[in-house]
């Protein structure tokens, strides 16, 4: 194996490893960012994040669970590729076009620099059709659906962008056991694709507290796919307008749900945090 070249970069505290795997082959991924995602032994993130051409975009993402499984998309990460494409010279284009495995999504470079840049992605339209989530429930949406798990009733909220979400409206979210109550929810026999888990808090018709539980990775600081969801979610229970601030544990994203073409935009800083080579062993 040859030296790697890799960058260290986040949003909103969700943390990945982005490799330019267009100028340098990079074998098994899955067993990479289940190496390098250790926090005591590797790098330290929430996964890998592979850059790779695309014949039917300017550029292609896969990414990599801790865990070593393949997610669909992250919007967090996918804010973080505009960023890094565009700081290493692999474009010269502000806005971009970027294939996912959850479809193209369009992303937008504002103000900023090499160290910290505000992006918006153009994240689509939410997914409410519980086939296509997936999730075993009748009817669309899929609002506030009664689910067992820890011995409590819990009211879920079922959106996919993407990625399937399960969104939960509760109090004294920073209380919760999430070890514990996450992977239930993560494994629930409803969701044949398992799901990523959001438990927020309202706090007025314009701002969202919020924690998730990540399919793959387990607790993480954000997740933009999650506070897109949770925007929706908030807004089909009357919750919430339709531009919405979510303040997560790694900081905060800028959420709105178009009336006019509804499609969900994230805005919210993609930061470099360092840059290194991977020796060879």
């Amino acid at each position: 194996m040859k030296n790697l070249k890799f960058t260290k970069m986040h949003g909103a505290g969700n943390d990945y490893i982005y490799m330019d795997a267009i100028s340098q082959g990079i074998d098994n991924p899955s067993e990479l960012a289940v190496k390098l995602s250790n926090r005591n032994f590797g790098i330290g993130s929430d996964g890998l994040v592979l850059i790779l051409p695309s014949e039917i975009c300017d550029f292609r993402m896969q990414m990599f669970n801790s865990d070593g499984s393949e997610a669909e998309m992250c919007g967090n990460a996918s804010r973080c590729v505009g960023k890094y494409v565009y700081d290493n010279g692999l474009t010269a284009k502000s806005e971009i076009t970027l294939e996912t495995g959850a479809g193209i999504k369009y992303i937008t470079l504002l103000e900023g620099d090499s160290k910290s840049r505000k992006v918006t992605v153009d994240m689509g339209e939410p997914i409410l059709n519980p086939d296509l989530i997936p999730v075993e429930a009748v009817g669309e949406p899929v609002l506030n659906l009664p689910l067992s798990v820890d011995g409590k009733s819990w009211e879920i909220t079922c959106v996919s962008m993407g990625n399937p979400h399960a969104v939960i409206f509760t109090t004294g979210i920073k209380d919760l056991d999430l070890p514990v109550i996450g992977p239930e929810f993560e494994k629930h026999p409803i969701f044949p694709r398992k799901t990523n888990t959001e438990f927020i808090e309202v706090i007025d018709r314009q701002t969202l507290n919020m924690r998730v539980w990540e399919r793959g990775a387990g607790e993480t600081l954000a997740c933009g796919t999650g506070a897109c969801a949770a925007a929706v979610a908030a807004i089909l229970n009357d919750y919430c307008d339709r531009k919405i601030k979510i303040h997560l544990l790694g900081g905060d994203l800028e959420i709105e749900w178009s009336k006019e073409n509804n499609h969900v935009y994230m805005t919210g800083e993609a930061v470099t945090v360092f840059e290194g080579e991977l020796l060879a062993n």
